[in-house]
């Protein structure tokens, strides 16, 4: 599943404010490495309403970001959890809270993979 830059286009927002302008955090850079995937300098910015007009799928990883988008952008079979064909995973955690950036990636990764076979 490789190779795929040009049928995606894939980008990462924030829901809220608190991180807006901070790189990834260096735990979650570690992770990546780790994996050898690559990344550049990332700021966080925010969603905004251009992002959710033009954007096919808006994805999230958990209530506190689903509970976001709705009140932004309302009601829409858009927003969606990464999780969605995935079985046995119902929520990803925020590893920035309990350090579990192995675990995140990992079923990150798969979220992904199912995301690319079902769309």
């Amino acid at each position: 599943m490789k190779h795929l830059s040009k049928e995606f286009d894939v980008c990462s927002r924030a829901t809220s404010y608190e991180e807006i302008g901070n790189d990834i955090y260096p735990p979650m850079k570690r992770e990546l490495s780790s994996h050898v995937v690559p990344y550049g300098r990332h700021y966080a910015t925010r969603i905004t309403r251009e992002d959710y007009e033009t954007a096919d799928y808006i994805f999230y990883m958990d209530d506190e970001n689903e509970y976001n988008l709705r009140r932004m952008f309302g009601e829409s079979g858009k927003i969606l959890p990464i999780y969605k064909f995935t079985p046995n995973i119902n929520e990803i955690e925020d590893p920035w809270y309990s350090d579990r950036f192995d675990l995140v990636f990992n079923q990150i990764y798969l979220c992904i993979q199912n995301i690319i076979k079902n769309i």
